[in-house]
């Protein structure tokens, strides 16, 4: 654990570290921060009833602040929810097409629209909660239009806060903000989570052997997911000497690499936001319609329906999103230009089309991985009759964060000539070979 040791070493890592952990804090103080005109009480007790829905899924992913109900309510969802909007629609707009291409100017250009859709998409969503809560016996004493016009104010107010701390953790802190605050609130989460599988031991409605082979299951998806996550396809790549000036540089051997999941977490949670999107305005519509309780059965987590799309959802974005990030046409004009090429394989169209062929084949791979984790865990923790939520999504989430935000701590410590994250004599956290 030396490599840990030298983290306070670094004003640069560390100024970044206590940046992260204050901005988290602010937030954990305004996830208790209540909309005004509701009975916390009695919408507490309702939700630990839906525990197992697809309401304790969007609870864990709030770190309990869902069913609190506070301005931090829908926690970063909405903005989730924009960014594939515009992702989807940068492939059939000319005008966004145009602006992913246009390197940093265009992402910001995105974002700009990212952050107007959200405050949308907020609003309207806000509006939704509010006669949603409506139908709940004692949560809302006085509901009219100005507790709608309250709550739509303060939840659209609360994530544009929540998007605006993820920027900052994003660009002055450790890491993706979004990610860490997803996985803050997953964590955070735990201790409760603990405390009422104990409750259900000692009150007999929960056996000893059950919870040992909960605990088997939890560790063997942490050592799979650690285990792909760090996973690489490395194709070889040759440079060829070369003369600058009067000195001859020798060959160089490299390799290309290429992860089983190159889309990360991303794709789980795409999938997740979109699925939680209409259920905010499930309490607008009539709530006795067979159509509604259709619904409502459908986006159970542990229904067929609801797995099937979430399966369904998880592919396409592991794909789209793995597209979007990696570009076999890019990545082999590069390798023309300073010389290189892959064995047996000619520079050029022939390089890109092997690289995407290799891609497509790992990327299966990763997408069923990802299937199998986010729905298998869940399908048997609710099967042993847990009354939390804890699949195999939040595993996936805390582990790949936890590993990418070692990674970058690693890549502060080895950038001035410190020890690895986990020491000297430590691993280095980096890819598998296949």
């Amino acid at each position: 654990m030396a490599g840990i040791t030298n983290i306070p070493k670094i004003p640069e890592l560390r100024n970044r570290l206590l940046f992260t952990l204050l901005i988290l804090v602010v937030y954990r103080l305004g996830s208790h921060v209540p909309i005004p005109g509701i009975n916390g009480t009695v919408l507490t007790d309702l939700l630990k009833q839906a525990e197992g829905s697809l309401f304790g899924l969007i609870n864990t992913f709030s770190g309990g602040a869902f069913g609190r109900m506070t301005i931090f309510g829908l926690n970063i969802m909405p903005y989730i929810t924009a960014s594939i909007i515009l992702q989807l629609l940068g492939v059939v707009i000319p005008h966004l097409e145009q602006l992913q291409k246009e390197g940093e100017l265009g992402r910001k250009k995105i974002n700009q629209y990212t952050r107007y859709l959200t405050v949308l998409l907020t609003a309207a969503q806000g509006i939704g909660v509010s006669f949603w809560l409506r139908t709940m016996p004692s949560v809302v004493p006085d509901w009219g239009l100005l507790f709608v016009f309250t709550t739509m104010v303060s939840i659209t107010a609360g994530t544009i806060l929540l998007m605006w701390l993820g920027e900052l953790i994003t660009e002055r802190g450790i890491g993706n903000g979004i990610s860490l605050i997803i996985f803050f609130n997953i964590v955070s989460r735990l201790p409760s989570d603990f405390y009422d599988v104990l409750t259900l031991w000692q009150s007999g409605q929960l056996k000893f052997f059950t919870i040992i082979g909960l605990v088997i299951v939890v560790v063997a998806v942490i050592a799979g997911i650690v285990y792909m996550e760090r996973s690489q396809r490395r194709i070889p790549v040759q440079y060829p000497s070369r003369t600058v000036g009067r000195k001859m540089y020798k060959g160089v051997k490299t390799h290309l690499p290429l992860r089983v999941n190159t889309s990360g977490v991303i794709p789980p949670i795409f999938a997740s936001s979109l699925l939680a999107f209409p259920l905010s305005f499930l309490g607008v519509l009539k709530q006795d319609s067979p159509y509604i309780q259709f619904l409502r059965t459908a986006l159970s987590p542990v229904s067929w329906e609801y797995n099937t799309l979430y399966a369904i959802l998880i592919i396409f974005f592991t794909f789209f999103y793995t597209a979007v990030v990696f570009n076999p046409i890019d990545v082999a004009e590069n390798l023309k230009r300073h010389g290189g090429y892959i064995p047996g394989v000619r520079p050029g169209k022939p390089t890109s089309d092997y690289i995407d062929r290799v891609l497509t084949r790992i990327t299966s791979v990763g997408a069923l991985y990802l299937t199998a984790v986010c729905i298998l865990p869940s399908i048997l923790v609710v099967s042993a009759g847990v009354n939390f939520w804890f699949g195999g999504t939040s595993v996936l989430i805390v582990v790949g964060v936890a590993l990418d935000t070692a990674q970058q701590i690693e890549a502060h410590l080895l950038a001035r000539s410190y020890d690895g994250f986990l020491g000297p004599k430590g691993p280095k956290m980096r890819g598998r070979r296949r």
